[in-house]
Order: C-alpha cells, then structure tokens, then sequence
C-alpha cells in the first residue's frame, strides 16, 4: 500500500549520459520502496527524459528530484542553467531528437518548469506529475 505521508528524493548527478541509467534505477528503488511500483513504468521514462535533456543541454550538474504528496508524484529534472528549457519542436519521424517532449506530455498529468535559486546557486527544474489513481 502506498505512503500517505509526502516524502522527496533528490539524486544529484555529473554531466554524464550513464547517469541516466543511474537515475531510472535509483527512481525504481525509491517508487518500490514506498509501494508505488504501478508507476514505475512510467516514472521511469519521465526521468528519463527529465534528466537526459538536463544532461544533453547544459554543461553543469544535473539532479533527479523526486516527491510524494497528496497522491501525486512529482519527478523532476535539475540543471544549472536558469534559462527556460528549449521549447518543443515538431520532429518528423526520421528525426532522432525532440520526441522527449511529446512522450512527457503523453504521460504526464501536469508539466512544467520553474526557475531556480538557493543558497547561492541558479538553475531551473524541468518537471511532470502523474497521479497514483
């Protein structure tokens, strides 16, 4: 049976394409550990997504932020970079960039992204919510 109580994650990560992979299962865990495991599936490829983007298009760390609140979870993306993530293009289908986007919002409930600032450091987050019902 699922928490009730929120609960939040965070997974900070190098500029690197394997933290990907390190991102996906460590979401895995947290999601089974808590008795989310119906949403894996999904989370999964929103982090994913969230966070290869974090890594392809900034030059700074990224971060995997993960929370639990009134039913809903919420997965996140963190970069460096404050500026406001590229907007989403119209991929044809022989192009190998941009169907992130539209995976997000075909799984998402909410999505969005809000600059960033704490404790001295900028950055934005890049998030999507799904809800457990």
């Amino acid at each position: 049976m699922p928490e009730t109580d929120p609960w939040e994650y965070a997974l900070y990560i190098p500029n690197d394409v394997r933290a990907v992979t390190v991102s996906r299962r460590t979401l895995r865990l947290i999601l089974t550990m808590h008795g989310l495991i119906r949403l894996v599936d999904t989370a999964e490829l929103l982090a994913a997504e969230l966070v290869s983007n974090a890594v392809w298009h900034t030059e700074g760390p990224a971060a995997l932020r993960v929370g639990w609140s009134a039913g809903v979870l919420r997965i996140g993306g963190w970069d460096a970079d404050p500026g406001p993530p590229e907007p989403p293009g119209d991929p044809g289908l022989s192009e190998e960039e941009g169907r992130g986007v539209a995976l997000v919002e075909a799984c998402a409930d909410l999505r969005g992204w809000q600059p960033l600032v704490r404790h001295g450091n900028r950055g934005k987050l890049v998030w999507a919510e799904v809800g457990a019902a």
